[in-house]
């Protein structure tokens, strides 16, 4: 299979984020042939129709940076049942202006963890609804919700249980499975 350039949010914006430490274990777990780089939420304003014609430069370097890529996983929390506002935000600057949808095309999955025991069910179905009206080809099996107990990962992305870490290592492959079968009838230059 091909390598390709996965770029992943986090849709948490605090540092000690559990999902920010299931993304270190999605990083560690990858396929040698996915280079993982992380598209950064932090510091875009509140989105705005008016910046349409003119996006200001931390909304063009996100633009730019899912532009730069061949996929993009999403790991996030839920927040009441949906996901965060910051994760909104970005994917609204993200599929705007009208007719440049960065996720237009770009395979996508999406994945988070959380102490409940259906970890970001409910989240990830909402994430999927937005991903799906953006013309992202989503991964929808396999699908991961992942209960969150203290130690399960270590602050480098090390996970403590086997199960858990080949679950994680066959997502990841899965993942680099469906990007192979996506850009083969999408083609990126296309």
């Amino acid at each position: 299979m091909s390598n390709y350039t996965v770029g992943y949010f986090v849709g948490s914006l605090s540092t000690s984020s559990i999902n920010r430490l299931l993304a270190k274990a999605l990083v560690r777990l990858a396929p040698a042939e996915l280079e993982m780089t992380e598209i950064p939420l932090k510091g875009l304003p509140l989105y705005n129709r008016d910046y349409d014609d003119d996006y200001p430069p931390v909304a063009r370097e996100l633009k730019d940076a899912i532009a730069a890529v061949d996929g993009v996983l999403f790991v996030t929390p839920e927040y009441n049942r949906s996901i965060p506002g910051a994760l909104k935000n970005a994917i609204d600057w993200a599929s705007r202006p009208y007719g440049k949808n960065s996720f237009a095309r770009k395979p996508s999955a999406a994945i988070g963890t959380s102490p409940g025991k259906i970890g970001t069910a409910i989240g990830q179905q909402h994430l999927r609804s937005i991903l799906g009206f953006c013309n992202s080809p989503q991964m929808n099996a396999v699908e991961a919700y992942i209960q969150f107990e203290p130690g399960l990962i270590s602050d480098d992305g090390e996970v403590t249980n086997d199960a858990t870490a080949d679950f994680l290592r066959n997502y990841m492959t899965e993942f680099h499975a469906f990007i192979t079968r996506v850009s083969s009838v999408l083609p990126r230059n296309a």
